[in-house]
């Protein structure tokens, strides 16, 4: 299954604060239904490739739907075919080599 990292960048809004922003943003995945992680400078999440597009597109509209004028986004997406990878499974096999959990 596909995994990307999303991160947005609200410009202009008055303050240093982003966690509203974020907090509605984190709102789209779950309306979807969309396992994620909420990171201190990101978020990752898991889906179909359509899943994922749906909700960069969703993600993306909501900082201008809280009147920003300017909002630049970030996407990275690891789409691994060869065998079934998840969030989970590529912690785990981190931690395998490490030898602790994280």
């Amino acid at each position: 299954m596909p995994i990307a990292e999303i991160t947005i960048y609200p410009i202009g809004t008055g303050s240093t604060s982003v966690g509203d922003f974020v907090a509605n943003c984190v709102k789209v995945l779950d309306e979807m239904g969309l396992n994620y992680q909420l990171t201190p400078m990101g978020t990752v999440f898991e889906g179909s490739l359509e899943e994922i597009w749906e909700a960069v597109a969703r993600i993306h509209e909501i900082p201008f739907k809280m009147g920003c004028k300017r909002v630049v986004t970030t996407l990275k997406i690891d789409d691994r075919r060869d065998k079934p990878s998840s969030m989970r499974s590529k912690v785990e096999g981190v931690e395998r080599r490490l030898g602790k959990k994280l």
